[in-house]
């Protein structure tokens, strides 16, 4: 569906020239939600601006549904950029423009005529969820309200692909739980692809199917964001986990400990499964669970817990065996 090819950006400055985008290449599948990561600077925003060439990449290609949209006269690239809808952190309504005035402006460009506009507008506003704000203007409305209708406002023409520019960062986390339910709505019912650009790893979490990991201008992981949560292998990818699956203990506790502290890592299913009682019934050890928690990408489970193991140092080895056997992901940590 969506084909980065060797995309770089590189702006000139008055001291000298920075690399926005470092040579990526990614491939999003028609019909998933795809989830761009990177703290401020890391290049996912000009990323996110040269798949529908906002800004146009130094080298590379970009092809969206078999068009390459660097190929392009400018006017058919503002033809098929109608298909490719947009949304931003800073909402950009027109504040002198009721809801209806700002999703029906997007149609009017398009040219479609006043009657079907109308229908368009409204159908648009069930959707999201704000039929009866149509009169507001922007002021009167909330933060999540106000990306309800640039959501709209991004789907009126129809697009194959949305883009999500940090679409949910200004808002609190209720009201994002509330977006991403509302574009993985979008998502399923409509069959549209979505590219979200974050710093947020709980967004990732919720929504994405896949995500690539940005900084410095490069995609430095990349994969199912299962596997991401699960197995990241960058420093910069196990800090951003770290901030949804926090699983330090106090140093008092640790030093208050007198047996093997383990982490166990419960994969998918095993995460329902009575694993640790199971290796309890079968050697003579007692555990102590410190910490623990699970955690559901996409709606998959994935648990972390740390314990403490007491007995024999032979219990507890062929203990650490038969988890092995069973998770496969132990690590002894003290």
């Amino acid at each position: 569906m969506i084909a980065i090819e060797n995309i770089s950006k590189i702006f000139k400055t008055k001291s000298g020239t920075v690399v926005g985008v470092d040579n990526v290449s990614l491939t999003i599948e028609k019909g998933e939600i795809y989830g761009i990561v990177g703290y401020s600077g890391a290049g996912k925003s000009t990323l996110i601006r040269c798949i529908n060439v906002l800004e146009r990449p130094t080298t590379g290609k970009v092809i969206i549904d078999g068009v390459d949209l660097l190929s392009l006269s400018d006017k058919a690239l503002r033809q098929e950029r109608q298909s490719i809808g947009m949304i931003f952190q800073g909402f950009y309504l027109v504040s002198s423009k009721t809801v209806f005035d700002n999703i029906a402006f997007a149609l009017k460009a398009a040219g479609m005529e006043k009657r079907k506009r109308k229908e368009r507008v409204l159908e648009l506003l069930e959707l999201v969820g704000l039929s009866d704000k149509v009169d507001h203007y922007p002021a009167q409305l909330s933060g999540g309200q106000k990306q309800r209708v640039s959501i709209a406002r991004a789907l009126a023409n129809n697009p194959k692909v949305l883009l999500c520019d940090e679409a949910t960062s200004a808002l609190d986390p209720s009201t994002t739980k509330s977006i991403l339910k509302l574009l993985k709505k979008i998502n399923q019912e409509l069959g549209i692809t979505i590219v979200i650009i974050t710093h947020e790893m709980e967004v990732v979490k919720e929504i994405c199917d896949r995500c690539a990991v940005m900084q410095d201008g490069k995609v430095i992981e990349e994969g199912q964001s299962y596997d991401i949560f699960a197995e990241p292998t960058k420093p910069l990818t196990k800090q951003f986990i770290k901030s949804v699956l926090d699983f330090e203990l106090p140093q008092k506790l640790v030093e208050a400990c007198t047996g093997t502290l383990v982490q166990l890592q419960f994969r998918g299913n095993l995460a329902s499964e009575a694993v640790v009682s199971d290796m309890l019934q079968k050697h003579k050890v007692s555990g102590n669970i410190l910490h623990g928690k699970v955690e559901y990408i996409k709606e998959t489970p994935l648990g972390i817990f740390i314990m403490e193991l007491n007995g024999e140092q032979s219990e507890i080895d062929g203990a650490i065996r038969y988890l092995e056997d069973r998770i496969q992901q132990v690590e002894v940590i003290q």
